[in-house]
């Protein structure tokens, strides 16, 4: 089967996607499983663990499907690259059946979606360290190569494009963007911020999308900023920056916690869901381009 959307996406048209929320709190806290790593690709590999990721897209998909909107399926490969696969004992070759075998089940409830449409299926993919802590030392030549692998595996399947979030330099946006043009991927980059708006090596959050954006000649279909609460980088967007129209989609937290309160919480902070669509909606007039909407740590069907 061929992607349906590689060549055209509907978001780049104005279509406006929901899109799902923090996947692996959602199965770590509310339904008490263990996730070493914090990966949840591993899931594939049993017939019960695809059950429990087929519920938890559809239950979001409900969601598009009572309010008329799209829907942009990512994949739960966020880990699924070489380094964390090695450390949970998977080798390039489980990565790429893996991979793959995350954008079938996609495929398929793609075509057992019924009234929703249009749904875009995105390969995600994480940074290649902790994803708060943030790899000073990589350098852009070396996250293109490190990235190409997860990104070639997709432009292999149904995937429509690839997403990378929680990327926390300039260095390794710019790589993933690279190798995805190799490829002929399509492809969204999101950034995460600390409490005060800026990326966790101290950039702010405007200056890396600009940077970005020149080192990659606007390759990037559109950016994203993920896993962080809106008042930790509202304050960035009080402006009037050319590059405010470059950030098409939000993947807030619900918690206002920072990075590093979030890695020791045993607890899960779900905010307030009322309180964040609000958020959600202050945003929307600030953004000009918003029109991809989900969530991340913290955050359920409900806040969606």
């Amino acid at each position: 089967m061929r992607a349906l959307h590689r060549t055209h996406l509907p978001q780049t048209d104005g279509t406006p996607l929901l899109t799902d929320s923090g996947l692996e709190t959602t199965l770590i806290f509310l339904d008490g499983l263990d996730l070493p790593c914090f990966a949840s690709y591993p899931l594939l590999d049993t017939v019960e663990g695809r059950r429990t990721l087929r519920a938890y897209y559809e239950r979001h998909l409900a969601i598009a499907a009572d309010h008329g909107s799209g829907f942009l399926l990512e994949a739960p490969t966020w880990r699924a690259s070489r380094d964390w696969g090695a450390e949970l004992g998977h080798t390039p070759a489980d990565l790429e059946r893996l991979n793959k075998a995350a954008i079938t089940l996609l495929a398929e409830i793609r075509r057992d979606a019924g009234a929703v449409a249009p749904i875009v299926i995105s390969g995600n993919i994480g940074p290649r360290g902790d994803g708060y802590q943030p790899d000073t030392a990589m350098t852009a030549d070396e996250a293109q190569a490190f990235h190409a692998e997860q990104i070639g595996w997709f432009a292999e399947t149904e995937a429509d494009l690839v997403t990378a979030v929680t990327i926390c330099t300039v260095n390794e946006g710019v790589g993933v963007i690279r190798a995805a043009a190799a490829a002929g991927m399509p492809v969204v980059l999101s950034y995460t911020t600390e409490t005060d708006g800026r990326l966790p090596d101290g950039t702010p959050l405007g200056e890396a999308f600009e940077q970005t954006d020149m080192l990659t000649a606007g390759a990037a279909a559109y950016f994203m900023i993920n896993c962080a609460h809106p008042d930790h980088f509202r304050a960035a967007l009080e402006s009037d920056a050319a590059w405010l129209g470059r950030v098409w989609g939000v993947r807030a937290n619900a918690s206002r916690l920072s990075h590093a309160e979030l890695d020791e919480a045993e607890e899960l902070d779900a905010g307030n869901p009322a309180e964040l669509g609000r958020d959600y909606a202050q945003l929307k007039r600030m953004l000009p381009n918003l029109r991809v909407f989900g969530g991340c740590c913290g955050t359920d069907h409900r806040h969606i």
